[in-house]
């Protein structure tokens, strides 16, 4: 997903280490201990509509994970188990059947929507015909595969998943049909996109108008110039602690308008207990030197990657899209977003520690490592001599983020430098992923970042890449290079029907398309980002979850 960054340059990291919270040896004691308080949080800006089935944000979806639940979660804790999938709406695991086609789910009894309304199954089949009405950012990729999703795709108002999810009042069951197996279906019913709302929930964007939660918090009050106020659930009672802990904060206030400077300095002088932006550079060497038991490092299985539009001149031209790959010099764009400890030059698409990943680089000097060395600029210039595109315009569009922006300017200079007439544009943050992603925009080639939806290749490869996320004048259109290769795209769809019965073979296959998407050079990669936080002094039990990141509900402000 794209997620907005913390980026930090210059901070020494002897130190600072993740610090993880120990499992609580008797929670009722530190419950009574910490429960209340205000947690604060700060953000230059809001993040767009409150609707947990259309959001695309990390900035909303931290705070998702502890206002909404699906049928099934990732755990809550610290660590390599929050990759893990639990049971969460649902009483248990579902039971898989029918060669990995049909999921049943129980679901638990008692458990209510900050309305006080009981959640039922119909709630669950509303749901996921919302998911196609709202024309979720995912549908036609992540849930098409359920029975009459075909249906719901042509037309949405109409949607019924017909035969696909089916509600048992009596039984107290949901099932879910579909029409392929699918290794990663429980991963994307556990991201914000599978939240159960109730039934009568409106078909369209709620905008800022929240939703009931079942979740220990409900969002009080959203107004994208100011706040957001999280209020703690008065029906909301701990059904699984893995799945939903009760939360120690009475109220979490996301407060917006600060820029990167202020927010700083008033975590730091005890106003807010979090900030969301990037460090500023010139705060860095005080943050590491003298607030070092206050930053948090974590590794990303995430990446920066400059996206080039394979439909456009000049890089509907293999040579001119391998020229930029060649030519780019990976260590001063990590030198710019922060040096070594803050990130790594990546050549291909799969990062570090994603399954699958193998490393592999061809556009290096001295190839032969799998890894980059050094760019290669006289390589890179005789490609687009002999692509025959030298000196046609390219406009490289970035986020207006500092860090960002100098991103993009260097990323224009070495379009200059290998005979392009180029250009950097930096455009509002805000509107940034979406206007890049419109082929009515018709942008050549942009910076961005991907970070993990899931712990799964494909949500890398066939998302970013694959033929079904290609949506022309739509600004849902995540494949942003327009890229269509058919036998990629069937060796992906080979990739993920061999997860359904083995994993371990099926992470050899995503190693194979990993190579064939890099070979093909519709989007540069660039390096594999580690993330910062900045908390105040007086939060206790910080948290860190790989796919929630700082787990607010568990913060200690009392």
């Amino acid at each position: 997903m794209t997620l907005k960054r913390i980026l930090t340059a210059g901070i020494c990291l002897a130190g600072l280490l993740p610090l993880v919270a120990q499992a609580a040896p008797d929670r009722a004691a530190l419950m009574q201990k910490h429960k209340g308080g205000t947690l604060k949080l700060t953000g230059s800006a809001a993040a767009g509509t409150i609707d947990p089935m259309i959001n695309y944000e990390l900035k909303f979806w931290q705070l998702y994970a502890f206002t909404y639940d699906g049928l099934v979660t990732f755990k809550k804790v610290a660590g390599k188990d929050s990759n893990t999938v639990v049971a969460d709406l649902a009483e248990a695991m579902p039971t898989i059947s029918d060669g990995g086609k049909t999921y049943v789910f129980k679901l638990r009894t008692g458990v209510k929507f900050s309305n006080g309304q009981e959640v039922t199954g119909k709630d669950v089949v509303a749901s996921f015909q919302r998911l196609f009405k709202v024309s979720n950012p995912n549908a036609g990729s992540w849930f098409n595969g359920i029975i009459g999703a075909d249906k719901c795709l042509k037309d949405a108002a109409s949607c019924t998943l017909n035969g696909g999810v089916v509600a048992d009042d009596a039984a107290h069951t949901v099932t879910v049909h579909l029409t392929d197996p699918d290794s990663e279906f429980l991963y994307k019913l556990s991201t914000p996109f599978g939240t159960i709302l109730p039934a009568d929930t409106v078909g369209k964007d709620l905008g800022t108008s929240p939703a009931p939660t079942t979740g220990p918090y409900m969002f009080a009050s959203y107004d994208p110039n100011k706040a957001l106020i999280m209020k703690r659930n008065p029906y909301f009672k701990e059904f699984s602690v893995d799945a939903q802990p009760a939360g120690y904060p009475d109220e979490i206030d996301f407060s917006f308008g600060l820029q990167d400077e202020a927010e700083v300095t008033a975590v730091l002088n005890g106003q807010y207990d979090w900030m969301f932006d990037e460090k500023p550079l010139d705060r860095l060497s005080e943050l590491g030197s003298k607030y070092a038991k206050q930053v948090h490092v974590h590794p990303l299985l995430a990446y920066y990657y400059m996206p080039l539009n394979v439909n456009l001149a000049p890089f509907n031209n293999l040579k001119a899209r391998q020229a930029v790959a060649y030519g780019v010099d990976r260590n001063a764009i990590v030198k710019l977003f922060g040096g070594q400890n803050l990130g790594a030059p990546l050549c291909q698409q799969l990062p570090v520690g994603m399954p699958g990943y193998e490393p592999y680089c061809p556009f290096t000097k001295n190839p032969g490592s799998g890894k980059w060395t050094a760019p290669d600029l006289a390589k890179a210039k005789e490609l687009v001599k002999e692509s025959g595109t030298a000196g046609q315009k390219v406009t490289v569009i970035s986020s207006d983020k500092v860090v960002e922006r100098s991103i993009g300017e260097y990323l224009a200079s070495l379009l200059r430098t290998i005979g392009y007439d180029a250009q950097a544009k930096a455009i509002s943050s805000n509107i940034q992923f979406t206007y890049i992603q419109n082929t009515n925009n018709k942008v050549q080639a942009s910076l961005t970042d991907w970070y993990q939806d899931y712990p799964a290749p494909s949500d890398f490869l066939y998302v970013l890449f694959g033929c079904e996320s290609f949506h022309p004048g739509a600004d849902d259109s995540i494949n942003i290079a327009g890229w269509c290769d058919k036998k990629v795209d069937a060796d992906m769809k080979q990739a993920l029907a061999t997860a359904v019965t083995d994993p371990e073979a099926a992470a050899g296959q995503w190693a194979q398309v990993d190579k064939e998407i890099t070979d093909a050079v519709p989007a540069v990669a660039l390096f594999q980002p580690k993330y910062v936080d900045l908390i105040g002094k007086r939060v206790g039990n910080y948290v860190w979850s790989d796919q929630i990141h700082m787990l607010f509900s568990q913060a200690w402000v009392k």
